[in-house]
């Protein structure tokens, strides 16, 4: 119940944050084209929403199964191999994970103190967003850790098929 309320939680920000890109930057092109004014800080607001958008989807990605993967061998493989396979593809992951929040606090630690010049958020803001990435990654990814080594992960989960999809 909790997951699927965060889930949602994070759908409704990712569209409140699309929703608020189009408004800035198509409401700039038309004050700009327009009326000759514009809004000073559409495009770099934008572009911090943007940086956003991209981390937080990706988080929901990894939930939907939805990031890149050949299948190509893995799939042809007995189940003890998909097994394995899975668990290191997602034990790699996560250390990346790590490597990734820490970097992350650090690079947010330091730039606190930067100032975005025409909106004055504080450049650390936007580097939130690859923490809060690598963290939810990284809850997702124990979370299928521990289903594949309990046993409650189906062959399905290990190694998707897409082209039953279409």
């Amino acid at each position: 119940m909790f997951t699927r309320l965060l889930v949602r939680s994070m759908e409704w920000v990712l569209i409140c944050i699309l929703g608020l890109m189009v408004v800035l930057v198509f409401g700039n092109v038309v004050l700009r084209y327009g009326f000759n004014s514009g809004i000073s800080f559409s495009e770099e607001v934008s572009r911090f929403l943007f940086v956003w958008m991209v981390f937080l989807g990706s988080v929901l990605m990894l939930r939907d199964n939805g990031h890149l993967g050949v299948h190509t061998i893995t799939s042809r493989l007995p189940l003890a191999g998909k097994k394995f396979c899975k668990l290191l593809g997602d034990v790699v992951t996560l250390a990346c994970c790590v490597l990734l929040s820490i970097g992350g606090w650090q690079i947010i630690k330091l730039n606190m103190v930067n100032i975005a010049p025409i909106s004055g958020i504080p450049i650390g803001v936007v580097y939130m967003a690859c923490l809060f990435c690598s963290v939810g990654m990284g809850v997702l990814l124990i979370g299928s850790i521990y289903r594949l080594l309990t046993g409650q992960m189906t062959e399905q989960e290990m190694c998707p098929n897409f082209d039953d999809a279409l």
